[in-house]
This record gives C-alpha cells, sequence and structure tokens, in this order.
C-alpha cells in the first residue's frame, strides 16, 4: 500500500465528513436532537448533535472501500467501535443506563480481543486479554469525558490519529495505518464545523467512537512488546485524556463529590481559567497531544529508549495532574461568569 493511497484514503475521509455534516446538522434541528442551553451549560442557542455520525461514516466507508473485510482485527475494530457509536447515538437522544453502556463497550472490546488484539504481560494468558479489556472501556470513556469544550477531542484526535498512523506505517501494518489516517482526515473535517464556536457537537456517538479506534489501535501497535515499550505506547497516545481522568477523578475525590457526576472541572475548564480562550485550550489540547505523537515515532524509529520514554512521560502526567488541581475551579455557580462567546458543556 503506497503514500497515494493512504492520502486519497484521508482525503475521501475528509470530504466525507465535511459533506455529511451540513444534512445532519439539519437533521438534527428538525429532530429536536440538540443540546439545549440551560443554566448548567454556557450555548447560548440548541446545538444539534449527530455530528458523531459524519465521523464514524467517514472513517468507516473508505477504509472498506479500499481495504475490503481481509483483515480481520482492523474489521474487528471498526465493527466493534461502529457498535460502540451506535450506543452512543441511542445514549444522546435518550440518556441510557450507565450499565448499559458499560455492558456494550465490554462486550465490543472483548469482541476485538477475541480477534487476536490484546496487549502481553508477564503473566502472560488470559490475564493480558482481561487487562485489554478493562484498559479498553477505560480510556473509551476518558476520551468521551474529553469531548467538554468546543473543537477539544477533534483537534486531539486529528492529531494523535495523524502520528498513530505514521507509526503504524512505519511498523509495516499498513491496514492500521489507513485506518487511523482515514481517522485523522473525518476528523480534520468535522472540526471547522465544531471550532468555537461550534455549530453542531459529536455527541456520545462520535467521542466513543474516536475512544474506541484509537485506544484499540494503540494497543495493537504494541502488540508482542516489553514492558517499557507496552506502557509508553499505551500512554502516549492516550495522554490527554489520561491526564484528564486523572485531575478529574482526585479533584472530585477531594472535594467529597462523586467522580461519575459532570462537572465543569476538566484540563479544559481549568486552562479557562487560566486565561486561555476556548480556541486556545483546543490548540493546546492539540500541541500537546502532537508532542505525545512526536514521541510515539521517535520511540519506534528508536531514536529513544522505551525505559526513558516511560519514565519522562509517567513523571510528566504525574506532575501535570498534581499542578492542575491547584487551578479553582468549584467556586458558587453565582461566580463562574463566562463570556458570552464561550462555548463549554458539561460533561
Amino acid at each position: 500500500m503506497n503514500a497515494t493511497i493512504a492520502l486519497a484514503t484521508g482525503v475521501a475521509a475528509f470530504l466525507i465528513s465535511c459533506m455529511a455534516i451540513v444534512p445532519l446538522k439539519r437533521l438534527a434541528l428538525n429532530w429536536e436532537l440538540t443540546d439545549r442551553p440551560s443554566e448548567q451549560k454556557a450555548h447560548a442557542r440548541p446545538t444539534p448533535y449527530l455530528g458523531g455520525i459524519a465521523i464514524t461514516f467517514g472513517t468507516v466507508v473508505p477504509v472498506i472501500a479500499v481495504i475490503g473485510f481481509v483483515d480481520l482485527q482492523i474489521m474487528a475494530i471498526l465493527l466493534a467501535a461502529t457498535a460502540v457509536s451506535l450506543v452512543g447515538l441511542i445514549d444522546d437522544v435518550g440518556p441510557l443506563r450507565p450499565v448499559t453502556r458499560l455492558v456494550v463497550e465490554a462486550g465490543a472490546a472483548s469482541g476485538v480481543v477475541l480477534s487476536g488484539v490484546h496487549f502481553t504481560t508477564p503473566a502472560d494468558g488470559w490475564l493480558d486479554g482481561l487487562l485489554t479489556v478493562v484498559w479498553i472501556v477505560v480510556m473509551l470513556n476518558s476520551f468521551n469525558l474529553l469531548d467538554n469544550m468546543d473543537g477539544a477531542l477533534g483537534a486531539v484526535t486529528t492529531v494523535t490519529a495523524a502520528f498513530l498512523g505514521g507509526t503504524a506505517f512505519l511498523i509495516g501494518h499498513p491496514a492500521l495505518g489507513l485506518l487511523l489516517i482515514a481517522l485523522a482526515g473525518t476528523s480534520l473535517g468535522f472540526l471547522p464545523h465544531n471550532w468555537a464556536p461550534a455549530r453542531i457537537f459529536m455527541g456520545d456517538s462520535g467521542s466513543l467512537f474516536i475512544g474506541f479506534v484509537l485506544t484499540c489501535s494503540a494497543v495493537l501497535l504494541v502488540m508482542g512488546q516489553g514492558p517499557g515499550r507496552v506502557i509508553a505506547g499505551l500512554l502516549l497516545p492516550t495522554f490527554v485524556a489520561t491526564v484528564d481522568t486523572g485531575v478529574v477523578f482526585i479533584a472530585r475525590i477531594r472535594a467529597g463529590r462523586s467522580p461519575l457526576t459532570g462537572g465543569t472541572d476538566h484540563v479544559s475548564h481549568r486552562l479557562r481559567r487560566m486565561g486561555l480562550s476556548t480556541r486556545a485550550v483546543a490548540a493546546t489540547l492539540g500541541a500537546i497531544a502532537a508532542v505525545a505523537g512526536c514521541c510515539c515515532l521517535m520511540m519506534t524509529l528508536r531514536l529513544i529508549s522505551p525505559l526513558v520514554t516511560t519514565m519522562v512521560v509517567g513523571g510528566t502526567a504525574v506532575v501535570l495532574i498534581v499542578l492542575l488541581q491547584g487551578v479553582h475551579v468549584y467556586a458558587p455557580v453565582e461566580d463562574l461568569t463566562v463570556p458570552p462567546r464561550i462555548r463549554e458543556r458539561r460533561r
């Protein structure tokens, strides 16, 4: 598979996503599938969901058109991610019970593991599959929670998928590289419509699909590698989502709040508190994801050692989680003044 085919796939994904947004936006408005303004939300008008359909469709169609159904593992990832996306769409229309979502997510992750996609631990055996399922479920929900501000997840996804795609081609896995280039292209096509002020949201449908594909792809890339390579290879593509989840979980435990409730206490909201605009926050998170992706690429090229990478990335994550705890976010509601054009959504 040459570079021309990969580029054509990315361009096709981009165009499909761009063209699908307009009718989906109209459909969402006609069917009132919108995120409505409220006292807990900053957007001033109903904003349509269904952007996730464009992301899913724009990724799946070009990949199947090019490689067909010959690669079992890639097809398992695509089918499972599409199933998770469908559950997310149902949840967007009418909220599902958390246990229902978790059961479907675990089932989808198990299907991917049964196709042979799992990382290896020193224990080796059935524990590898179980830990892989848990990791996939945790991280896809972390990406879901990262979709809490205009453009944030779209920017992170575009650069992460692009760097992971390059890594996949380098290690000789063109089918996975094609999947990731398609995801990068479709995310890039969606991003202008979701850039602040957003005109459409991807909803759970899009964020769960993105989280599933990126997490499973990272697992596939580290299969058969040593412990250092596995840890670094799993953490780097999920760095932003991992830090965000760590910040929120610790902050809510310290504040005596339930980690499972929504709130404006994510990394993006803390960056806003520090004075960054909504667009600057999305760009900053995308830049951090780009640095992590570059490190992953350098590790693959053996320019940096897996052990050093693991230590640096893990240490950086811990430092960021600790430092961001110092940004005050749990102010009374009346003190939470938000500029009119800021589009922050509680997640």
